[in-house]
């Protein structure tokens, strides 16, 4: 059974370059780009109008943002290596709320600020984790001491792990998985600080990684042009999505995790049951690269996401079933 989505609008050149990241809180999708820019604009109206600008945010621009499920923090990763923290302020608008200090990320002699790549957020906002270059996984918290990890997870030797794409947080905080250059995915244990799993499956760039909201499956993409699926539990590879033709970058699950959202570099967004290992909607606004692909939480209307990349516009699509 094939789903239908329909195109509600289009928000043309919302960006003056790619958009290369956007993250969906509540009531406003952040979205960022090769600019100075973050733009936030208001996924609880209609046409999704922008409310605010956050300018000079990031000198040399942006490639991550992230949000808390609560929508109440974001954080920001530059092209500089400089990582922002945001947050909703009484008005309802978002304000600075400081930077994460990577100057002591430098243990044993390695590290640098230029070096975080990838970011996720908590539920709460108050945990954020991160990818370096060189394959190392940190996690901060944002409330207490920023200059110091509470995590650094190794994925080789010292300073020589491969390259972190991409990060993710499971929503009850005990895990975090990475996805890398190599190909190898890695599930943590932040209760105990260890690595849980070293994930078989996928042999070339991983790009993206995502709990479900259960967190009892990862997704795992990128340019192998496959979704692997593994259980967390047993670290088990359970099965694979397969109809991508091009590399996958980016990944969401739909809040009752019944549906993971993919966006890929030849303009294409698909839709799958993950139930049924199969795609169910399959939507190409544009030829253009998509960099990030998102499902807006869940209000009265019908399931909504969202696409934007290289085309420098946001999509916006909701289910037809109902409408």
């Amino acid at each position: 059974m094939s789903k239908q989505y329909l195109t509600t609008h289009t928000v043309d050149n919302a960006h003056i370059t790619d958009i290369f990241s956007i993250a969906a809180s509540p009531n406003a999708l952040l979205s960022a780009s090769g600019s100075s820019t973050i733009h936030i604009h208001a996924a609880n109206q209609p046409d999704s109008p922008l409310v605010q600008s956050l300018t000079n945010a990031h000198k040399l621009g942006c490639h991550h943002i992230a949000v808390s499920r609560d929508g109440k923090v974001a954080a920001s990763v530059g092209f500089g290596g400089d990582v922002k923290i945001w947050k909703v302020a009484e008005s309802g608008e978002w304000a600075s709320f400081g930077e994460l200090d990577v100057t002591n990320i430098s243990v044993k002699g390695r590290g640098g600020a230029g070096e975080l790549w990838a970011i996720a957020l908590s539920e709460d906002g108050q945990y954020l984790a991160s990818t370096t270059y060189d394959g190392r996984i940190n996690v901060w918290d944002l409330l207490g001491d920023r200059g110091t990890t509470l995590r650094q997870y190794e994925t080789g030797t010292a300073g020589s792990g491969s390259f972190g794409m991409c990060v993710d947080l499971s929503r009850d905080g005990k895990y975090t998985a990475s996805g890398h250059q190599s190909g190898a995915v890695y599930v943590f244990n932040n209760d105990t600080g260890r690595l849980q799993y070293s994930l078989p499956g996928l042999v070339k760039p991983v790009r993206a990684v995502a709990f479900s909201p259960a967190g009892t499956r990862l997704a795992a993409a990128g340019d192998s042009g496959i979704i692997a699926i593994y259980d967390t539990k047993h670290g088990e590879h359970v099965g694979n999505l397969t109809g991508h033709s091009a590399w996958i970058t980016s990944l969401d699950w739909s809040d009752t995790g019944e549906y993971l959202l993919s966006g890929a570099f030849d303009g294409k967004a698909k839709v799958w049951s993950v139930e049924r290992s199969a795609c169910v909607a399959t939507h190409s606004e544009t030829d253009k690269a998509l960099w990030a692909v998102r499902w807006l939480p869940k209000t009265v209307r019908n399931e909504m996401f969202c696409t934007a990349g290289a085309n420098r516009s946001l999509t916006f699509y909701r289910e037809a079933t109902g409408a």
